[in-house]
């Protein structure tokens, strides 16, 4: 089904969403409706980077946290950004983050990739990085081009504090006679809801990155809709909906 119209940034758009069931593009229009009924969405990018962690094992501890302190040196920095940028005319070395677990380093690489979703990007620079590395620590071992601390396709804290990929925040105003005309509600029921539901219920789960209604349906629907990967929904439905009363 089609979604819309959304005012979004002062823009009318209309988005696209596949799925078996029929009530989910209903409601979405529904919450489509009542957010354009009122100030509209205004949505801010916050951060942008795809990416991946290669997994490297060195001989000792010592050599990986040696490892680790070389990458987090600015002029290698530049190194590494030099040898990953080589293989890309688009992406963007942005950070190079070690973490090490006895002999393991998993570097977290992140990479502006612009319109794409850039995992074959990040993952042939990723390759030239360590390639670079291997100069400097012969002995270093690639055991995972991905070494799970992407993290990629399951639900990670890493992903929910650092981001991965595009990070928005989204802020939106409908007025109380479009809560109760079109969601059938009040504000103060809805925003009391929200707490109970989204916040508290989420809490006491021990949720990850889950504090909302159910927001990986629509990601999902729109990731099948528009030919994405719908495994990396995992990722990409990280959020948190928080609601609050105001003299409107």
């Amino acid at each position: 089904g089609l979604v819309g119209p959304l005012t979004l940034n002062g823009e009318t758009v209309y988005f696209p969403m596949a799925t078996t069931e029929g009530c989910l593009v209903a409601s979405t229009n529904r919450g489509c409706k009542a957010i354009s009924a009122g100030s509209g969405a205004t949505s801010s990018l916050l951060r942008d980077g795809i990416t991946r962690a290669p997994c490297l094992r060195l001989p000792s501890a010592r050599q990986a946290a040696e490892l680790a302190r070389w990458c987090d040196q600015p002029h290698n920095f530049d190194r590494l950004r030099r040898a990953f940028e080589s293989t890309t005319n688009f992406g963007k070395l942005l950070e190079a983050r070690p973490t090490v677990a006895g002999r393991n380093v998993y570097l977290r690489l992140k990479c502006f990739a612009g319109d794409a979703m850039g995992m074959n990007m990040v993952s042939k620079g990723s390759l030239a990085a360590i390639d670079l590395l291997k100069t400097v620590f012969p002995q270093v071992q690639l055991l995972a081009l991905s070494g799970n601390m992407c993290t990629d396709k399951k639900a990670a804290a890493v992903n929910w504090i650092e981001g991965r990929g595009k990070s928005v925040v989204v802020d939106a105003t409908v007025p109380q006679k479009v809560v109760k005309n079109t969601l059938k509600t009040t504000v103060r029921a809805l925003v009391d809801a929200n707490v109970q539901k989204n916040l508290v219920g989420s809490a006491m789960a021990g949720v990850t990155g889950g504090f909302n209604a159910h927001a990986s349906n629509i990601v999902t629907a729109v990731f099948l809709a528009t030919g994405q990967d719908p495994a990396q929904n995992v990722e990409s439905s990280n959020c948190i909906t928080l609601m609050e009363e105001t003299e409107e």
